[in-house]
């Protein structure tokens, strides 16, 4: 099956909760065009236009396909359930207008505003997890949200582990995914946190095979990881490092993960994403490096 290659906002430095001084979404979807993406994601609400019309005006202006958004949710918090269903349902409907019925919502457990979780991302024990009642009221909402969404647009929604947040571990996102419902919630897979958060790439697809509906590309760079640890970075801390590293130059065994890929038949998108602050580095120059390292490897 063919797989595609996208990028994302996040990979210019538009990611969600850090502020900083961005490009406007025309330099950056201009940039991701130039480089030779087929699509992209839609970044945090408001950074690309929301009126349709105009979205899609945009995006066929660069032959850029629009295939999931992010969307952070407080399924921690069971007093902002209904605001997180809200904000997926909004998102959902212009994600089905302008990128169709094959579109995702990527749930994301708000990343970097619990400092617990913040401050020991990449060496969280078990201990520092949720309580079993914690885990039932989480999972509930995001079957809540997937329900809703898929009622209301037609469209699946994918939960993304991540660092910095709730579901980070390899245990954590097998517990999470435990206790939803497999027809409406599958697993955005994203080979950097996951790693990153402990786990092998080639292993976690493995395991989750008949969950993963969609693809994160981040590679992982080792010694900025035992640095974070041995210096007590927190997530934040550890991105501004780079420990998300361009592809190729980490330990992600990228031809493995794409091996397990079309062994499962996978025919959806790759989407590399790696995560900068505002700011940071050349992210066009970084694009392109991360395209062509791809396309070495078959893709």
């Amino acid at each position: 099956m063919l797989i595609r290659v996208a990028n994302a906002p996040c990979s210019w430095g538009v990611i969600e909760n850090v502020a900083g001084e961005r490009q406007g979404y025309a330099w950056v979807l201009d940039e991701m065009h130039e480089t030779g993406y087929q699509g992209t994601e839609l970044g945090d609400w408001g950074f690309m236009p929301t009126d349709p019309d105009k979205l899609r005006q945009e995006l066929e202006a660069r032959d850029l396909n629009l295939l999931a958004s992010w969307v952070s949710v407080y399924l921690h918090n069971p007093s902002r359930l209904a605001e997180s269903e809200a904000a997926a349902v909004r998102t959902a409907r212009l994600l089905a207008d302008v990128g169709g019925p094959n579109a995702f919502i990527v749930l994301g457990n708000d990343p970097y505003t619990d400092p617990m979780r913040t401050k020991y991302a990449g060496r969280i024990k078990p201990e520092q997890g949720m309580s079993d009642t914690q885990w039932q009221s989480f999972a509930a909402g995001a079957n809540r949200i997937a329900h809703t969404v898929q009622r209301e647009t037609g469209l699946r929604t994918v939960f993304h582990h991540h660092i910095g947040t709730w579901v980070e571990t390899p245990e954590e996102t097998a517990k999470f995914l435990s206790l939803t419902d497999p027809n409406v919630v599958g697993l955005c897979f994203d080979t950097g946190h996951y790693r990153f958060g402990g786990g092998g790439p080639v292993e976690g697809l493995r395991r989750h095979v008949d969950r993963v509906w969609h693809v994160h590309f981040k590679d992982h760079d080792p010694r900025v990881a035992e640095q974070s640890r041995r210096n007590g970075w927190n997530a934040i801390q550890s991105v501004e490092h780079g420990v998300f590293c361009e592809l190729g130059r980490g330990d992600v065994d990228f031809p493995a993960v794409i091996q397990v890929l079309k062994g499962i038949g996978y025919g959806g998108w790759i989407v590399v994403e790696q995560d900068v602050l505002p700011g940071m580095g050349t992210p066009k120059e970084s694009a392109q490096r991360n395209r062509d390292y791809i396309r070495s490897i078959g893709l």
